[in-house]
């Protein structure tokens, strides 16, 4: 208990505790289309999440809770926030969909894996280019209530593709890493 306490307090953890902490915040703006607020919390939020990765690593703080609390920030703060902007007509629900069913999908086969032994989740590249992608679309589509121009409309458009196309691909990729994982798990176990 008193190891948990310890990384509970570790810099990379309290800000990735503050990154959950604008989560309501944010979405209650958008609700209210208090858009350039809830612009300058997304932009705390993504700066909250890369200073606690650099934190980690200059300060020499990985946990074990970090490596479970922070892909949880991520996915709570981008899952709600396409929910929402889906609710607000702020981004198509084709794309809050597939991004809900993947990572939904992703989650139970993690579940399962996990029961018989596989601990060993981490994300392809097409996850972490997903999840870039997701980031930065979230962030023109409230972008383009701040500012119209086409370039911003544009590159919205673009980023919701690369969504659209990296949710895919991350998905099948992880499939087989999985696959891979399950091999190796079997073999040591032989």
């Amino acid at each position: 208990m008193n190891e948990v306490k310890h990384q509970f307090w570790t810099t990379p953890n309290q800000l990735t505790l503050a990154r959950l902490f604008f989560i309501p915040f944010i979405n209650i703006c958008i609700v209210e289309r208090r858009y350039h607020t809830a612009l300058i919390l997304v932009i705390f939020a993504g700066l909250s999440d890369g200073l606690d990765g650099l934190a980690a690593r200059l300060l020499h703080q990985r946990t074990r809770l970090g490596e479970y609390l922070d892909p949880i920030a991520d996915k709570l703060l981008l899952s709600s926030l396409f929910l929402v902007m889906s609710f607000r007509h702020m981004i198509a629900w084709r794309y809050t969909v597939l991004v809900f069913s993947r990572d939904l999908c992703i989650l139970m086969i993690s579940a399962l894996l996990y029961v018989f032994g596989l601990r060993d989740f981490r994300p392809g590249i097409f996850g972490k280019v997903n999840t870039a992608c997701q980031i930065a679309a979230v962030f023109f589509a409230l972008l383009v209530k701040v500012d119209s121009s086409e370039w911003v409309w544009m590159t919205e458009k673009v980023l919701l593709y690369g969504v659209f196309a990296f949710t895919l691909a991350s998905a099948m990729q992880y499939v087989y890493l999985t696959g891979q994982r399950l091999k190796k798990l079997q073999a040591t176990k032989t």
